[in-house]
């Protein structure tokens, strides 16, 4: 580790997507780059290696694309989510930078596959990696090694030091050595704050303790907040988050995709006491996915459970976990820990509320309640086919909103608005500039691809000409 180049031209701290397509643009345009990754090589990559696809604007179809998705549509669906919390130009940039990405993607090693139909409704917007995330991290260390770009692991930078808006330098734990890097230039690309559980319980009290972390480990907010200390302007709000319903049986960390859960849109939800509490058919799942760990983290007890039946259990993808299962509705809260006789009422009053429809799984359909509160919008038909089947849910925090603000050049913004001259930020430390709130199936890859590129691209610049900044 001491034979590092303790002065490169451009220092990467974080070791995902965001951080190495920065890495490899900033060493394609000539300059030195040395990556600092937090986790050991086997665990390298954030929470990217739990990632499978990317949402891409295009406006004919292609290989692994149905049909078009334009930048209005796109923009669109952002809103939707987000419920108009984000920055137009920021995210219409990205929206349209997310158009080129795919053969600059490729020609760097990373191969695609053709995307998933079903439930995920996502053959005409989004790019799916062969080999998932971990292929994806694998192409770009192989590209990063051949470029002859460092990569120190096992390394937590503790603090970056601001003097007037310019990065004087870096310092980091190696081998229960503290390391000081003395880099022309700084990109941050490393992560929220979402597995820190004692920063997590500032805004959420003790509900923090039934939440579950789906992503890495490493990702505790260390620079994020060495930063916000030292004056540069936060953004987002820090209870926002990308959280998802996972099932309840996952590991505190790092359990990754696997223990999501699609099951939503073709059952009913009930907390604690058996009770609806929230319209499961309100959109297709790739709109509304990441709503519901945020749901659940705002009940009682943080844990709700899916009840659906034998019809629509091949309807989505099951859990890794096998399902709960009951002959009856009695059985299977039972077996669940609910109160029977409430889980039953819940399950009669919502077969009654049923209206007939068609049902369509691939769109949003005419099946809906009438009469009921809170009503199921679409995709609701009665359950009363055994055997009948329930999985428990969790909060499954992915990653935090409270981020760094940065203008369109990807540059760190001080409180008083001026950029700083040499630190740059890209991926889940900055996408609270674009997502305020929701979440759409792919976008935070887009962004990490998208600002990972430009923080690259403007780091080497000023590390290369000074005078340009």
């Amino acid at each position: 580790m001491t034979n590092l180049n303790r002065q490169p031209d451009v220092l990467v701290i974080g070791g995902g997507n965001a951080a190495l397509c920065a890495a490899i643009t900033a060493r394609e345009a000539g300059a030195t780059v040395l990556v600092l990754e937090h986790a050991p090589r086997d665990f390298r990559g954030g929470n990217s290696r739990h990632t499978r696809n990317l949402r891409v604007m295009h406006l004919n179809p292609t290989a692994t694309l149905t049909n078009s998705y334009s930048e209005e549509e796109y923009w669109k669906d952002l809103l939707g989510v987000t419920g108009g919390k984000t920055d137009e130009a920021l995210a219409r940039m990205t929206i349209r930078s997310t158009s080129e990405v795919l053969p600059w993607m490729e020609a760097r090693g990373v191969h695609f596959q053709p995307s998933l139909s079903g439930t995920l409704s996502l053959s005409r917007t989004n790019a799916f990696f062969l080999g998932g995330g971990k292929a994806l991290l694998n192409a770009y260390y192989l590209t990063a090694e051949h470029l002859g770009i460092e990569v120190a692991y096992n390394t937590e930078v503790k603090s970056l030091r601001l003097v007037d808006g310019v990065v004087c330098e870096a310092t980091a734990m190696i081998d229960r050595d503290a390391i000081v890097f003395r880099a022309k230039t700084a990109v941050v690309s490393s992560g929220g704050f979402q597995a820190n559980i004692e920063w997590l319980r500032e805004y959420w009290g003790d509900a923090v303790d039934n939440f579950l972390i789906r992503g890495t480990p490493y990702a505790k907010g260390v620079i994020l907040r060495n930063l916000l200390e030292q004056g540069v302007a936060p953004v987002g709000d820090p209870k926002q988050c990308h959280a998802v319903a996972i099932d309840a049986r996952a590991p505190k960390f790092d359990g990754g995709i696997v223990t999501r859960l699609d099951c939503v849109p073709f059952s009913i939800v009930v907390d604690h006491k058996g009770k609806r509490f929230y319209d499961e058919g309100q959109d297709v799942w790739p709109k509304r996915y990441a709503i519901w760990g945020r749901l659940v983290a705002q009940l009682p007890k943080q844990i709700a459970f899916s009840i659906t039946d034998a019809k629509s259990e091949r309807l989505f993808m099951p859990s890794v976990f096998p399902a709960i299962r009951g002959n009856s509705i009695r059985e299977l809260a039972g077996n669940l820990g609910l109160d029977a006789a409430a889980l039953e009422t819940t399950v009669r009053d919502f077969n009654n509320a049923v209206q007939s429809g068609t049902f369509d799984s691939d769109a949003l359909d005419d099946c809906r309640t009438a009469g009921i509160d809170p009503p199921k919008t679409h995709w609701a038909r009665k359950i009363d086919t055994p055997p009948f089947i329930g999985y428990p849910l969790r909060p499954g925090i992915t990653f935090t909103y409270l981020g760094v603000k940065v203008d369109e050049n990807a540059r760190v913004l001080l409180e008083g608005g001026q950029p700083c001259a040499n630190l740059f930020a890209a991926g889940e430390v900055m996408a609270g500039n674009i997502l305020g709130e929701g979440y759409l199936a792919g976008f935070g890859m887009a962004i990490g691809t998208v600002f990972g590129r430009i923080a690259g691209r403007e780091a080497a610049k000023i590390a290369r000409n000074p005078s340009s900044n």
